[in-house]
């Protein structure tokens, strides 16, 4: 692995060069390549994954949000959420990873430091839109499953409600760097950008911003993912032994418990890394690091674009037939309900 040190810029970039090297005047991540940082094929073989992400979440999202515009079967409470959460991913696919995959192919930022900004802050967006929509995904299903509040039924108007913290939320956190606190600057290789997790300018109070960021938007959607899906899965095998006799409670209680893991261990894949990164780069200030492994946090991040819709939307019976009905690969819709029992796990949607 190549050490580097950080030679720090007053405004918006900080560059990353190798302890040998003392010509920094021609290494901006918005002029030339930065080929000082890897080989050309590293490069080459991001911009490919950018490219896959590229049109599997641009693709998968926009069907996702076409079809709940089209059948109307599909407006349900938790399909709010569903669509709310294509719209972040579509946001980050569509300005963050096309945009990532242009630059690794030309192996610098090659928009300049404006839209340098504007794509750290829509990726920053769209990924804590995404995140605390996973996080109201798991609290709808603790609530409406495992019934907590019996006397309090999961509405429209709750998911609709829900959908716009997430937002509110998303922009309390994403906003903060275009203003002062922190700052969106090239992470990496130099070819997306993100929150200032590097420098130590105290102009920019970037420990506090990722401390912030690690806290509210990481730890308490991962506390509330594990909190909700683990009382699920433990209704699920009460009702289970219940019905000990029952094949298909079994068949489904087996099912959703897949299904649940899936889902926790795709945020810990997409999102650990990045906030586990940025806090060790925040306590191990003047470390060197590799920049190609600081690359993998970033793009892992911008994965759950393609990833969350395959778990959340297409393994969701009624999705998944519409999409394939639009998409004329089949006759007819199938007829799906839309109800679900709070007694009978074969009819618990996993999704």
């Amino acid at each position: 692995m190549r050490s580097t040190r950080v030679i720090e810029l007053p405004e918006d970039f900080w560059i990353p060069i190798p302890l040998d090297t003392d010509n920094i005047t021609s290494l901006s991540p918005f002029s030339v390549p930065q080929d000082h940082l890897g080989h050309s094929g590293t490069f080459y073989t991001m911009a490919g994954f950018m490219f896959f992400l590229f049109v599997i979440g641009t693709s998968i999202n926009t069907l996702t949000i076409a079809c709940t515009v089209r059948y109307k079967k599909l407006r349900s409470h938790l399909n709010y959420i569903l669509v709310n959460l294509a719209i972040a991913n579509l946001l980050v696919s569509v300005i963050g990873s096309f945009t990532a995959c242009c630059s690794f192919t030309f192996r610098y930022f090659i928009f300049g430091p404006l839209a340098c900004k504007i794509e750290g802050f829509v990726a920053t967006l769209g990924g804590m839109v995404s995140l605390w929509s996973l996080a109201v995904i798991a609290f709808e299903r603790w609530l409406v499953i495992c019934k907590p509040l019996s006397n309090v039924a999961f509405k429209p108007e709750h998911a609709t409600a829900c959908c716009v913290f997430t937002w509110i939320f998303a922009l309390m956190a994403s906003v903060p760097p275009l203003l002062g606190w922190s700052r969106y600057i090239p992470e990496g290789l130099q070819c997306s950008c993100g929150p200032d997790w590097y420098t130590t300018n105290n102009r920019y109070n970037n420990e506090s911003y990722v401390m912030f960021l690690f806290c509210f938007c990481f730890a308490v959607p991962f506390a509330t993912i594990i909190f909700c899906y683990s009382q699920l899965l433990i209704t699920l095998k009460m009702v289970a032994k219940a019905q000990a006799e029952s094949a298909s409670t079994q068949k489904a209680e087996k099912e959703v418990t897949r299904m649940v893991v899936v889902m926790v261990l795709g945020f810990l894949v997409c999102w650990v890394p990045y906030a586990s990164f940025a806090l060790w780069v925040v306590n191990n200030r003047g470390q060197m690091f590799d920049l190609r492994l600081a690359t993998i946090p970033s793009c892992l991040s911008k994965a759950s674009t393609a990833y969350n819709p395959v778990i959340y939307v297409l393994l969701n019976k009624q999705f998944r037939t519409c999409m394939l009905s639009m998409l004329g690969m089949v006759d007819g819709e199938e007829d799906v309900s839309t109800t679900q029992s709070v007694t009978e796990v074969s009819k618990v949607s996993p999704a």
